[in-house]
């Protein structure tokens, strides 16, 4: 009798995070502004990151672009640790930051803010040619529709706006986008614009954390969200598992969907 080989199943290769935050620690004086904080974000995903005003998410979000490195913990780049200093450690690691200013300079041309401070140059003077060519190439990719490249950004929707502060973003690289407030002050139109934007990312592989106080745009867009409430981490919950109500007690409450009761989450809309 010959007794039949099985074959030894082959673990499918783990998935690393594009960026992984873990136990972050950020003090002012004797405020504990983020305590203890791990998140992470993977190719293609977008993880919205919410809390109250003082939850610590605009300094947590601080520490991976640069701007005010942890005072312990550890970043993670696809896997690595690595140390991010100033926000140029996170421009060479490919995390770029679009402020909810958008840090366009008014008076100037899409191309001229995409390659603001990075120009290109043809011996001695700036290679506007090749500037503009590549700005329609990776704006095209953005958003098909936008012709206004010789325009001052300042005369721009605010959707087109956006998209000029993206294209600089990617233009170099970026794998792993912070949005600050995207659509703040905003109308339908172009907040319907800027989500269109955000899901070009996700298909193009790129991460993005997004951090809003719009509970909608955060459900429209996210895979995940992470809820952060007086310095610590509440929780990172899959939007497809919870509720609206259950992710605004969190915020409010601090507490996890299992921890809220019926009465709780009724009495958030009292």
């Amino acid at each position: 009798m010959i007794t039949p080989v099985t074959a030894t199943p082959i673990a499918a290769p783990q998935r690393v995070p594009l960026v992984e935050l873990r136990n972050i620690h950020v003090a002012f004086g004797g405020v504990r502004a983020v305590a203890g904080v791990t998140i992470d974000l993977y190719a293609g995903e977008v993880v919205g990151v919410v809390g109250g005003n003082g939850a610590g998410k605009t300094t947590l979000m601080r520490t991976l672009s640069g701007a005010r490195p942890p005072d312990s913990g550890q970043i993670l780049v696809n896997g690595q640790p690595v140390t991010i200093g100033n926000p140029r450690d996170a421009k060479a690691l490919g995390v770029e930051t679009i402020y909810q200013t958008l840090a366009l300079a008014d008076n100037l041309d899409a191309p001229a803010n995409v390659f603001l401070g990075r120009e290109l140059q043809a011996t001695t003077t700036l290679d506007d040619a090749a500037m503009e060519s590549a700005t329609r190439k990776v704006i095209g990719r953005l958003n098909p529709n936008f012709k206004n490249f010789k325009t001052p950004v300042l005369r721009l929707s605010g959707g087109q706006r956006q998209a000029v502060a993206i294209a600089r973003a990617i233009q170099f690289n970026a794998r792993a986008l912070i949005m600050d407030e995207p659509t703040a002050a905003l109308g339908p139109a172009e907040t319907a614009q800027v989500h269109s934007l955000i899901r070009q990312l996700k298909s193009e592989g790129i991460g993005i954390f997004l951090v809003s106080h719009d509970i909608h745009d955060v459900f429209d867009l996210s895979e995940r969200i992470s809820v952060m409430y007086h310095g610590r981490l509440v929780g990172t919950v899959n939007k497809n598992d919870v509720t609206t109500d259950e992710v605004l007690g969190m915020i409010i409450l601090g507490k996890p969907p299992t921890k809220l009761t019926r009465q709780e989450l009724a009495e958030l809309h009292g």
